[in-house]
């Protein structure tokens, strides 16, 4: 169609494209002054800004190779090609910026009859990758040097066999004082031979049910448990001495 109807769909067609790239494009995609073109029109002008890089790359960790797709629409465009230009925002060679100008001049005349901006953007793209794709890769994926030479320097005291032990003792009187206290006073009372230890007390269920503390000579025989040797020693002592410091206490109370 020709003429002054012509013109009105070529329009229309180009409107609805600026619409579509600005959707699709949303930051990579604005109007410049035709002043900064490069091109010879005073028609409105817009840049497409593309990388080679995947989109889900942090572009913040590194510095990307960058191009500018630059166009204007002509009166019959889509019947005819639009005004190109591709300049290097960063890292492109002159020579390949020639070669991609004509490769999308080429492609432009095969899709005249239809919007093509974007596919023309999307072929820049591709190529891009395939020029520069690799060395934006392997610069993400370099480790910095300064991280090679880093000493992970420990922190705080080495554990040994003589802290360990040490910690161990700590461990086992203040819990053997712990039981002492929350045992009644009959269970700390009864005779040596017939007081359970603060473990075996705990673990026959008599802390909970508040019964008994003394082991009957009658009762029948309980289950018996392997309970570790030393740790059981190590609970009769430290009771021993809790008692004996009770006992003085008592005394001293008595006395006043």
């Amino acid at each position: 169609m020709t003429g002054r109807y012509g013109n009105f769909y070529h329009a229309q067609d180009q409107e609805m494209e600026i619409e579509a790239l600005e959707a699709i494009l949303m930051d990579d995609f604005k109007e410049i002054d035709p002043s900064e073109s490069g091109v010879s029109t005073t028609n409105r002008c817009f840049q497409i800004t593309l990388s080679p890089q995947e989109d889900d790359l942090d572009a913040s960790n590194y510095t990307p190779v960058q191009l500018a797709l630059i166009f204007s629409h002509t009166e019959k465009y889509p019947d005819e090609p639009p005004l190109l230009n591709v300049k290097s925002i960063r890292g492109i060679k002159t020579d390949d910026l020639n070669m991609l100008q004509e490769k999308l001049g080429r492609e432009a005349y095969e899709s005249l009859g239809m919007a093509m901006i974007y596919t023309l953007a999307t072929s820049a793209k591709e190529w891009l990758h395939e020029k520069y794709g690799q060395t934006v890769l392997d610069e993400v994926l370099e480790e910095p040097a300064s991280t090679k030479d880093d000493i992970i320097i420990p922190h705080g005291e080495p554990v040994t066999t003589e802290t360990f032990l040490a910690w161990r003792e700590r461990f086992e009187a203040e819990l053997a004082l712990e039981r002492a206290k929350l045992m009644p006073e009959s269970a700390l009372t009864a005779p040596k031979d017939k007081r359970l230890t603060g473990r075996q007390w705990f673990e026959s269920g008599r802390a909970a049910a508040k019964g008994p503390t003394t082991v009957s000579e009658d009762s029948e025989e309980e289950e018996e448990i392997d309970f570790d040797d030393d740790f059981e020693d190590d609970d009769d002592e430290m009771l021993e001495h809790y008692l004996a410091q009770k006992s003085e206490k008592s005394a001293e109370g008595s006395k006043n």
